[in-house]
């Protein structure tokens, strides 16, 4: 039963922040607020800020979160985000 339990969460859709269009320092307030109303859980953000490349790890680890994976696809950058 631990295992169903450990399934269910680790299989929890990300919450999606878009933030394309936003200019800095936007993406990087944006997202440190939704990740500081989260208790846990994982948070997939996409902006179109090329700043947010350095601006999001920062507020993800200043707020106690850590980046897992960063893509891009075109403008378009996306950040994976586990608090």
């Amino acid at each position: 039963m631990v295992d169903e339990c450990a399934k269910s969460v680790s299989a929890a859709a990300p919450v999606e922040l878009d933030l394309r269009g936003l200019k800095c320092p936007l993406p990087a307030i944006k997202t440190a607020k939704a990740l500081n109303s989260m208790t846990n859980g994982m948070l997939l953000v996409r902006t179109t800020d090329p700043m947010s490349a350095i601006d999001i790890p920062h507020a993800a680890t200043s707020v106690g979160a850590r980046v897992l994976s960063r893509s891009s696809e075109g403008r378009e950058l996306h950040f994976l985000i586990e608090k």
